[in-house]
């Protein structure tokens, strides 16, 4: 069988959806599938997979790239198109952002409650925004696709905001490598790991990872540190990712918070291996990595329920769940109930436990028995 991916990057290092993509072409590889993968950027320093690759150009308009993989996929004689966010020209949509007028909606809550009705009425005026509403009802308006959502949250975000019919969808939550994610690559990078961020031995190390910081709530948990700084607990919270990281160091070492921004990384591993808890005060997530990540390294998990991935966790038992990803307070007291070692030591082997049950090989089956039941269903009709 060939099969096509369509990604706008083609690079494991640049989120969840693309770390996603390339491990899920490996696994398709590995069982004798033909792949072919199009996508707008593929570095050339990206580690080199025996695919197929069709490059499109540099477009940025989302809705001339989508148009532009259209034209490309009617060229190419593929199985099964699986696309993941990208256009509409597929067999298998698979949204990994989540919905993207779920994702507008809630992006609203980040700005002053003064602007956000200023910007109900602006934004769909705005060129980029109206490409994006385009974009994204062609995407539910093809009736012959399969929605792949990854959590029930964008399930019931598609059925809510573009009353797909429920036959038309299926849930698939993410997997994670529980080889590399592990508990056991402590005694390989923790101490190494410390010492580079220069955090003790019996300091709590709070770990956030996240590309866009708003949206992932890195501003609630600085706020949550300015709340437990007089405390002067054994306390630090390290931040990776987000390109424009600097001006939050700016920010946060003026009112001498115990944190650290390190950037990208290539490898998230050794800081998972660092950590004592996740803090993931999300305002969307469609089913966050980070978190099984997190829970496969056998961490405590503080997230926000506006994560997809959430509702894999039970309150009190992997960790502990938000309501509402903008109450600074409650993070604060969540964040100091878990430096108590015991109850972090059961979140996490409870988190642990969880993951397992959660593993790529798991994901990559499910999803191949989606695609053999549309090759079924497509012969049928045939």
């Amino acid at each position: 069988m060939k099969i096509g991916l369509v990604i706008k990057s083609f690079d494991p290092r640049r989120g969840g959806a693309e770390a996603w993509t390339y491990q899920h072409a490996i696994n398709l590889l590995e069982r004798g599938y033909e792949v072919h993968v199009v996508a707008r950027d593929i570095p050339a320093e990206t580690p080199k997979l025996p695919v197929v690759i069709h490059r499109l150009q540099r477009i940025r308009s989302p809705l001339g790239l989508a148009k532009a993989a259209e034209a490309k996929l009617r060229t190419l004689k593929l199985d099964l198109i699986h696309d993941m966010g990208l256009g509409w020209y597929c067999d298998i949509f698979q949204p990994h952002g989540g919905c993207w007028s779920a994702i507008t909606r809630r992006k609203l809550l980040l700005v002053p409650p003064w602007l956000r009705s200023i910007k109900r009425h602006v934004d769909p005026w705005l060129p980029r925004y109206r490409q994006l509403q385009m974009v994204a009802r062609r995407q539910a308006a093809a009736e012959n696709q399969i929605l792949l959502a990854i959590s029930q949250k964008v399930a019931d975000e598609f059925r809510l905001y573009h009353h797909l019919p429920p036959g038309r969808i299926r849930v698939v939550y993410n997997g994670v490598d529980v080889e590399r994610f592990s508990p056991c690559r402590r005694a390989e990078f923790r101490r190494s790991m410390r010492q580079r961020l220069g955090i003790e031995n019996d300091t709590v190390l709070a770990l956030a990872v996240a590309h866009n910081f708003q949206l992932k709530g890195v501003p609630t948990l600085l706020r949550a540190l300015e709340i437990l700084a007089p405390k002067r607990l054994p306390l630090h919270a390290v931040v990776v990712g987000g390109e424009w990281f600097r001006s939050w160091q700016i920010w946060a070492k003026a009112r001498r918070l115990p944190v650290t921004f390190v950037g990208p990384q290539g490898d998230t591993v050794p800081f998972y291996a660092a950590a004592d808890m996740l803090v993931h005060p999300s305002f969307y997530d469609s089913c966050s990595l980070v978190l099984l990540e997190a829970a496969a390294s056998g961490l405590p998990l503080l997230v926000s329920r506006e994560n997809g991935a959430a509702e894999l966790l039970t309150d009190g038992l992997e960790g502990l769940l938000l309501d509402d990803p903008a109450d600074a307070e409650r993070l604060a007291a969540r964040m100091e109930s878990l430096l108590d070692a015991s109850l972090r030591q059961r979140m996490g082997d409870a988190a642990r436990r969880l993951a397992s049950q959660h593993t790529l090989k798991r994901n990559c089956e499910e999803i191949l028995e989606i695609y053999n039941q549309f090759a079924q269903s497509r012969r049928l009709a045939a």
